[in-house]
């Protein structure tokens, strides 16, 4: 059955409201509806378009999920031809001031004449695309190919929600937009993330995407991978006023619903275009996405014609760009570094090569999985990549030219990275859990990589609490050698600590009287100090409760562990690795030998404890414990604290000040007590 004018309006306003939608959110960054909003406008149009295929439009935003694979790309012969532009050999600001001397040396200015303006605009590193539009409507998207001949690419580039699939208005018979298809980099690191966790292959580098995608036979495996668009320039026009000047071009291609980067400038003369040189250089690590340099065009067109051409590249534009991001080097060594928390890292030594403005020698290969992944080894050429302050990083290797065992191919000369079983640095085992990607170092308390790490985590609030004990004074006393391990903080002394730098004799004492109020605690505390990689305040209260003393928790087995509530066995074998490590064991001895210390409780699984099943909320000042001094009592003695009044609540503990929960306390009928009290109650049974 045909469809009614009714549907046939639907269809309209949906097509229209969807490309409304798309444009704000694509082109503008300024979402309009909601995702589920969109959507449901979506599958209406997707609907309506299968019961009747006849309201299937040539710009309905259903063509953009992709139609039938290809066998290959047709050729496509531009109207005009897609030239490339001279490149500015010269990174600095003379590129900029060269290119307007060649200019008004071939418009025959003088030197007092007025100035030349020009556009400015930036250099995108994706793919050169033209769009033929026909009456307003996207018929037709090629490469640039040679320049003369390019590829049919129009299924994939529908695909790309930023380009309109119809222009705003009438427009021309003929408009052909030249521009830039692109991957952002945010899109690139979410492709790449859910590739991997797919064991998928992943993009080498947004460029490499965005090419790749423009030329996938197949548009349902394009429309995958999120491109975006930038108009730039004009090839073939048929019956449109076109405008004099190329940043007015831009324009009206921008009101007529293309996407135009907002990063541009008009300028007067050579200065100002060194000034936007400078500036997008200043801001280019923090694009959404990359770029290689900037373009200058004379911005009168009337001007542009009188140039012309040079060896079919325009006298009238020039690539001014910046130092290559990405540049090939051989790997001359591969070493381990252990970082701050124990992670080790494979970091490839390199030929030095320029990139990226700096000489670089050192290139991060991230974890054990990407090595191999990539398949990097010592003596291989490989692309390493380097984009402002980030850390430069092994892209990819160059497969053909690994060096081989004989000149005929065979075995290659080195064998793969394989990580080691032990810390480089302190000998200690290597842990790496099967569902990580990260190895680290179990000598925690002992590794001089973790040193500064390891002492300002026991000297942390919630564990030691040693104040004063902070960043700055564990750099000096680390770097000073004054202390190696946690143990070594009770070996200092006055002179030694005022004669640091910014050390006053009674910020020494005061330091002192902290270190000494350290060496009582609790068992939690003092667990928790340790470390220990996936254990945090609560499971070490958990290890406190069940095993009531440390020898036994370090003499526990994974099994023994698992016993412990909430304590899996990801976490059983994390404590099991950090106890079996005699490094650990000898700084714990030397804690133990400089008098830290703590009250001995039973296990709870040596009976039920006095406050097991009960919930406490506390509230005001108490008058003899502090708020975490009363929590650490209840959940030793098996309860538990919340942070809210309930019906679920059994207690209000409540001192001096008590607020608000003390009135919800009494509203719900909870039993409200004091220090006391509880104090009683957590003694009952012994």
């Amino acid at each position: 059955m045909p469809a009614t004018a009714a549907e046939a309006a639907r269809a309209a306003a949906l097509r229209e409201e969807i490309g409304r939608h798309d444009h704000a959110y694509y082109v503008l960054d300024a979402p309009t509806v909601p995702d589920a909003e969109y959507d449901r406008l979506f599958r209406e149009l997707r609907d309506l378009e299968a019961r009747h295929p006849e309201l299937a439009a040539p710009d309905s935003p259903t063509r953009r999920v992709g139609g039938q694979p290809l066998p290959e790309f047709s050729p496509v012969r531009h109207a005009v031809p897609m030239l490339s532009i001279r490149t500015e050999t010269d990174f600095g600001p003379d590129g900029a001031r060269n290119f307007d001397t060649r200019v008004r040396r071939a418009l025959g200015l003088a030197d007092g004449d007025p100035p030349v303006e020009y556009a400015a605009e930036l250099k995108f590193d994706g793919l050169a695309i033209n769009l033929r539009y026909e009456r307003g409507l996207l018929v037709r998207a090629a490469t640039r190919g040679d320049g003369e001949t390019g590829e049919d690419v129009t299924q994939n580039v529908r695909t790309i929600r930023a380009v309109p699939l119809r222009l705003r208005g009438a427009g021309p018979s003929v408009l052909e937009v030249r521009g830039e298809a692109y991957m952002s980099r945010r899109d690139f690191r979410a492709y790449n993330e859910r590739q991997r966790t797919r064991g998928l292959p992943t993009l080498v580098n947004p460029r490499n995407g965005a090419a790749g995608s423009i030329r996938q036979l197949d548009p349902k495996l394009a429309a995958e991978r999120p491109l975006s668009f930038f108009a730039y320039g004009l090839g073939e026009v048929q019956d449109w006023a076109v405008p004099g000047t190329h940043a007015a071009i831009l324009d009206a291609l921008q009101a007529m619903g293309l996407p135009v980067c907002g990063h541009r400038a008009v300028s007067p003369g050579p200065e100002g275009l060194v000034a936007f040189h400078a500036r997008i250089a200043a801001m280019r690590d923090a694009l959404p996405f990359d770029i290689d340099g900037v373009v200058y065009k004379v911005n009168d067109l009337a001007l542009q014609r009188e140039l012309g051409f040079v060896s079919r590249e325009p006298r009238w534009a020039v690539a001014h760009k910046y130092p290559p991001e990405e540049m090939l080097t051989t790997v001359e060594a591969i070493e381990v570094q252990v970082g701050r928390t124990g992670a080790l890292t494979p970091v490839a030594r390199l030929a030095p090569v320029f990139v990226g403005g700096v000489t670089v020698t050192n290139a991060t290969l991230h974890n054990e999985d990407e090595v191999r992944r990539k398949d990097v080894r010592v003596g291989d050429t490989v692309i390493v990549r380097r984009a402002g302050d980030v850390i430069p990083e092994v892209v990819s290797v160059v497969a053909d030219r690994r060096p081989m065992k004989d000149l005929f191919g065979g075995e290659p000369l080195h064998p793969p990275f394989v990580l080691p079983t032990s810390c480089p640095v302190c000998g200690s085992a290597v842990e790496k859990p099967e569902d990580e990607a990260i190895a680290r170092c179990t000598g925690g308390l002992f590794c001089p990589a973790q040193r500064k790490q390891a002492l300002l985590h026991f000297a942390s609030r919630r564990a030691l609490d040693i104040e004063g004990l902070g960043e700055k004074l564990v750099d000096q006393l680390v770097d000073t050698g004054l202390v190696r391990t946690p143990a070594d903080i009770y070996a200092l002394d006055l002179d030694r600590l005022a004669a640091l730098d910014r050390m006053a004799e009674k910020s020494a004492a005061n330091l002192l009287a902290a270190v000494e109020r350290s060496r009582t605690t609790t068992l939690s505390r003092f667990v928790y100090a340790l470390g220990i990689r996936n254990v945090g305040e609560a499971t070490a209260r958990d290890l406190a409760r069940h095993f009531g003393d440390l020898p036994p928790l370090m003499d526990a087995d994974e099994v023994g562990l698992q016993a412990v509530p909430d304590v899996g066995p990801v976490v059983a074998r994390s404590i099991a690795r950090f106890f079996a490590e005699p490094h650990n064991r000898e700084v714990i001895a030397a804690l133990r030998g400089a008098g830290v210390h703590w009250p001995i409780h039973a296990a709870v699984a040596a009976g039920p404890a006095p406050l097991a099943g009960r919930t406490f909320v506390l509230t005001g000042t108490l008058p003899t414990m502090s708020r975490d001094e009363a929590k650490g009592l209840i959940e030793a003695r098996g309860g538990k604290v919340a942070g809210s009044v309930s019906k679920k609540t059994d207690f209000v503990v409540a001192g001096a000040e008590a607020g608000s929960k003390l009135d919800k306390a009494r509203e719900l009928g909870v039993a409200v007590i004091d220090e006391a009290a509880l104090l009683a109650l957590a003694q009952e049974g012994e």
